[in-house]
């Protein structure tokens, strides 16, 4: 690993140890014990395809080049941060940032289930956010709808005259939305009891916008920021994942 990478390595693990510390346990993405086994068992199964092929989507890139390690864990250490920094919304979840667009837009959105994944199960055992009953839900919404959205968009908006800085931010802030909205939709699925589905599933989302509207816009400008400084910094690792080609 070369000097300028050891320092990239060290300021992620800086900014990751100073940002990810909560101040209380009692916000989460959604709870341990709120989903029924059933569902509980069901979104972890949905996952798993999804994560085997990051598991081979990351020993891909890894083998293609090893420069890519240190993006790899700046993204894992940007959606561990910003998804750790929660604001209290609906019964059994709240509102946070993701921060899974980075990572999507630099790698595809495989890779991204198995940063979740270990970003989610770190934060459960650690942070007290989130569960472990309740992983296969929260990896579903937020490791693989979340940045599967963010990385279509941003694959179709590159196709067309925009921007690519205004790419980034739609992808982000759209990416961060659908992770909620998958949320709002595994609450409606598991508790409608008293209500219908679509009365529980529109509840939910109106409460969750609120609070997720200004937070996504917010993620969208931090990770434009991200890819900025990373493209002031890391322009060979950048070329080295594909995200710049040679003549940029």
């Amino acid at each position: 690993m070369t000097k300028h990478e050891k320092q990239l390595t060290a300021a992620a693990v800086v900014l990751a140890a100073c940002l990810g510390v909560p101040s209380t346990a009692n916000a989460m993405h959604i709870m341990e014990g709120a989903l029924p086994a059933g569902y509980c068992v069901a979104w972890g199964l949905i996952c798993l395809p999804f994560l085997m092929a990051g598991f081979f989507s990351i020993r891909r890139v890894l083998n293609e080049n090893r420069r890519a390690l240190t993006l790899l864990a700046m993204s894992g250490a940007f959606v561990f941060v910003i998804s750790s920094l929660k604001i209290p919304s609906v019964s059994g979840s709240c509102s946070h940032m993701t921060g899974t667009g980075l990572g999507a837009v630099l790698f595809g959105p495989a890779v991204m289930s198995i940063l979740g994944l270990i970003v989610l199960l770190f934060q459960a055992l650690l942070l007290a956010h989130g569960g472990l009953t309740t992983l296969g839900a929260n990896t579903f919404s937020m490791a693989v709808a979340g940045p599967f959205l963010s990385y279509f968009l941003y694959t179709v908006l590159k196709k067309l005259p925009v921007n690519r800085k205004v790419s980034i931010f739609l992808a982000a802030f759209f990416g961060d939305l659908f992770t909620y909205c998958v949320t709002a939709l595994q609450l409606a699925m598991a508790h409608n009891s008293a209500t219908s589905f679509s009365a529980a599933l529109r509840e939910n989302m109106i409460i969750f916008a609120g609070t997720q509207l200004p937070l996504a816009a917010v993620e969208g400008i931090l990770t434009v920021v991200v890819i900025i400084g990373l493209e002031s910094y890391a322009r060979p690792e950048l070329k080295a994942v594909g995200f710049l080609k040679e003549e940029d």
